[in-house]
């Protein structure tokens, strides 16, 4: 059974390269920039694993986790954080992420984590 992963991040070149890399390996992969369809897209996709960029226009990318991570349905879905804010490494840990990439990443970093928290 394919793996699904929802994607958000508000830079749209971002957004493109880990689609593509992620359909790639063979996952369904939605995308968005816009946080406000991310709660939305966790119901209707119900997806394997969440990527969600830190800094969003509107909103904070912890404070996504931390409703994903809170919503009994999907407690248990795997969310990896990105961040340009590696010095603040505890505070993002502290929204109950399951990893942090660190931003700019290295596709093959982002490919391994995944893998790791899906399989």
């Amino acid at each position: 059974m394919v793996k699904r992963i929802l994607v958000l991040d508000d830079n749209q070149d971002i957004l493109a390269v880990v689609h593509e890399t992620l359909t790639y390996e063979n996952f369904e992969v939605r995308s968005t920039g816009e946080s406000d369809e991310v709660m939305p897209l966790v119901e209707t996709f119900n997806p394997d694993l969440v990527i969600l960029d830190f800094r969003v226009a509107g909103t904070n990318g912890g404070e996504l986790c931390r409703k994903i991570k809170s919503h009994p349905q999907y407690s248990n879905v795997p969310v990896i954080i990105f961040s340009a804010y590696i010095n603040h490494e505890s505070d993002i840990l502290a929204y109950g992420c399951d990893a942090i990439i660190n931003k700019p990443f290295d596709l093959t970093e982002l490919v391994e984590k995944v893998n790791n928290l899906i399989s």
